[in-house]
């Protein structure tokens, strides 16, 4: 977590920023609040990618397909707010106090087994809801899954498609991330289904039992043609969850676990799964840190923590220059006859009063 830079945005949309938090592949990424003060993790699409036609396009079915999803019953974190016309589109998801899965493992080693188990069953949940409504994430790794106190959560499912679509990646290079795609993504150059998702899910929770890559470490194509030669290490991972990693891991897509057999697998059902969620049980990796433990995005962070938690001073934004103005992104709102805001090109309905936006049916669910 950085303070924020003169050309990093103050405010995107209705959100004011105060810090930055990182940059992924598709974008930055910044803490924002609302005018109550929720906090969000707001992504902003690079300038190449936002200047894409095909992209854009892509972007905006797959923000509104992904703001069907979301929540704590789903494991997955709910897409809150976002502007798929902005000059550079952004979407928000909500806050999820907790580390990412790799920052767990790096910084307390291998997850205790407890813990793994309702780590993969809360991910054949989460992937269940993302397949239910016709998406398929195609870069669940690590990072982007929150170990959350009221259970994991993924993000940014979805995103990876929109990516796909940019002049950038259309000469047939493989999109996600080296050591957790599957080896169609690797043959088919992205054309890939949920069975793709699960045999992530495996290399996932092989990392998190273990403390290590499943397919090593090493140049690119050096992981790449293990996972095509099945060429992985399972050694460190406990017995009791090693027989569904390697079937999620399986070659034939076909043959590897549906979601909801991961669950049972992990030993769950979707009630025993939340009634063992309780604060604490992601084990070591829960006790406080004397570092901040919010970190929502579940990006690669760009310097390590400040040693203190933040106050209302360290989130304050950082004075702009005299004689210039605060950057933004988006336009500017105009009163809508609820007493609320309406963006232009904005998904969904009128915002609340309170500036938290429109999430869609059930967001109180």
């Amino acid at each position: 977590m950085q303070p924020l830079r003169a050309t990093d945005p103050r405010h995107i949309g209705p959100y004011t920023t105060t810090h930055r938090l990182g940059a992924g592949g598709m974008g930055e990424v910044y803490l924002a609040e609302s005018r109550t003060g929720l906090r969000l993790a707001v992504k902003v699409v690079r300038a190449e990618h936002a200047e894409d036609r095909t992209f854009r396009a892509r972007f905006r079915h797959e923000v509104r397909a992904a703001q069907t999803v979301g929540g704590a019953d789903t494991y997955t974190a709910r897409v809150v707010d976002a502007d798929t016309e902005a000059e550079r589109p952004w979407m928000a998801t909500e806050f999820v106090p907790g580390p990412n899965v790799r920052d767990a493992v790096l910084d307390h080693g291998a997850l205790p087994g407890p813990a793994v188990r309702i780590l993969a069953a809360a991910l054949g949940e989460a992937l269940a809801a993302i397949h239910a409504k016709g998406l398929v994430h195609r870069d669940l790794k690590p990072s982007n899954i929150l170990l959350g106190p009221d259970g994991p959560r993924v993000i940014d499912f979805g995103i990876v498609r929109a990516l796909e679509a940019t002049s950038l990646t259309r000469t047939g290079a493989v999109v996600g991330s080296v050591g957790y795609v599957s080896p169609e993504q690797i043959r088919n150059g992205g054309q890939v289904g949920p069975p793709s998702d699960v045999f992530s899910l495996g290399a996932v929770i092989a990392y998190a039992a273990a403390g290590r890559e499943p397919f090593g470490e090493g140049q690119d194509s050096v992981v790449l043609l293990r996972i095509l030669t099945r060429d992985f290490d399972l050694s460190g991972v406990p017995e009791e969850i090693r027989p569904l990693v390697t079937a999620c891991l399986r070659e034939d897509p076909l043959e590897r676990p549906e979601p909801a057999e991961v669950v049972a697998s992990a030993g769950f059902t979707p009630d025993t799964l939340r009634t063992a969620v309780r604060p604490g049980w992601y084990g070591p990796a829960a006790r406080p840190r004397p570092a901040p433990y919010d970190r929502p995005s579940g990006v690669e962070y760009l310097a390590p923590e400040t040693p203190t938690r933040p106050t209302p001073t360290d989130s304050a934004t950082v004075a702009t220059p005299v004689g210039s103005a605060a950057p933004s992104i988006g336009r500017p709102g105009y009163p809508d006859r609820l007493g609320g805001r309406r963006y232009p090109g904005r998904l969904g309905g009128p915002l609340d009063p309170d500036g938290l936006g429109y999430r869609g049916p059930g967001w109180l669910d």
